[in-house]
């Protein structure tokens, strides 16, 4: 036996599934060390989410696709992200944005209905809210709940206004209460 530390978790993986423009993994990866203190790389864990395809909604499953996501997290990651072009549903709703595992490993968020506009597809069209929606699917992940707060970044969205009305903040509620679980993880 050794007696040597088993290395923790320190790094948050966003893992792009299926063709991804890269300025769109570098964007959420160079924020995301800000947003919650823990380095952050690209890692491709899915080439892709057939597997959770639902023919009769034309959309795709993220409960299902997070839990594949959870089985494939290397030992390297504390969390784990993944972005996709697909639209993402659950059953009692018409689409989410984005899913997570409250208090868990994975979370994923769709680009489908994030970045719209003639010049769809371009970095000033989506990059904020892509963000804003990646740093609030992570912060469920460090066990943060919907705030009440309409301008806080973990206040739940059922449209874009509501998106792009909300800030790329944490409120102050959310912000200790996340700093008090990060210190609970040992970081």
């Amino acid at each position: 036996m050794s007696d040597l530390p088993v290395p923790r978790p320190d790094t948050i993986l966003v893992s792009p599934v299926g063709k991804i423009a890269p300025w769109i993994t570098r964007a959420i990866v160079d924020k995301m060390e800000g947003f919650f203190g823990f380095k952050a790389k690209e890692v491709s864990l899915l080439e892709d989410i057939l597997f959770a395809f639902d023919p009769d909604r034309n959309q795709y499953h993220s409960t299902l696709i997070l839990e594949e996501l959870a089985a494939r997290c290397p030992k390297v990651g504390l969390k784990v992200l993944a972005v996709t072009k697909e639209d993402l549903f659950i059953p009692i709703l018409t689409h989410v944005y984005g899913e997570a595992q409250l208090g868990g490993t994975a979370c994923i968020i769709s680009i489908a209905r994030l970045i719209t506009g003639p010049d769809m597809g371009g970095v000033d069209s989506g990059a904020g809210r892509i963000v804003k929606e990646a740093t609030h699917e992570l912060g469920h992940c460090f066990d943060l709940r919907h705030c009440e707060d309409e301008h806080c970044i973990m206040h739940y969205c059922r449209q874009l206004a509501d998106v792009d009305k909300k800030s790329n903040q944490f409120c102050r509620y959310c912000r200790i209460f996340l700093s008090d679980n990060i210190k609970g993880l040992g970081g």
